[in-house]
């Protein structure tokens, strides 16, 4: 089940899923052990010591599924070509070349959980278990600091207008 949720996790275009507490609780140690893996086969690879990265790899495996490894064949029924990969490989795969890059300089805590409630049908305590800054994330805090730097920009520059007039005006008053 933790491997289906965390491989479910990475290959989330939203970077995120919804789940219950009780297992998105659990989900969290199990995918951040996969994260700093991938972050430590990074610094490996940086350094050379590909044997050590590839065994960093294979130990990451281990938190998804490996897929069908039976299928022998390249094609399939009528000669088509059967599906590159498993969900569980893509997965690797994302986490390998995406997510190492992006927590490489975080010391740990790539995932948040936020409570959403309970499930209507069951009671169950319902929430979110999502990876910390996901380009969502990234661009809405650029979205922020832009308004925040236009806001500034426009206050600024009403403050002169203001201190114009109300130095034009007190210079008639004194007049």
């Amino acid at each position: 089940m933790l491997r289906n949720l965390a491989t479910s996790l990475i290959n989330s275009r939203e970077e995120r899923i919804v789940t219950t507490l009780p297992k998105a609780k659990e989900l969290r140690p199990f995918v951040e052990r996969a994260i700093t893996l991938s972050r430590r086969a990074r610094g490996f690879a940086d350094e050379g010591s590909a044997a050590r990265a590839l065994h960093l790899r294979r130990q990451a495996a281990g938190f998804f599924h490996a897929g069908n490894t039976a299928m022998r064949e390249i094609t399939g029924k009528r000669g088509q070509l059967r599906p590159e990969r498993t969900a569980g490989v893509s997965a690797l795969k994302r986490l390998f070349n995406d997510l190492g890059e992006r927590y490489k300089d975080r010391p740990g805590g790539y995932t948040r959980i936020l409570k959403l409630g309970t499930r209507e049908g069951d009671r169950a305590e319902l929430a979110i278990i999502e990876l910390v800054d996901n380009p969502r994330e990234v661009e809405a805090a650029e979205a922020a600091k832009k308004r925040a730097k236009a806001t500034s920009s426009k206050k600024k520059k009403g403050r002169g207008k203001e201190a114009k007039e109300s130095a034009a005006e007190g210079e008639t008053n004194e007049e």
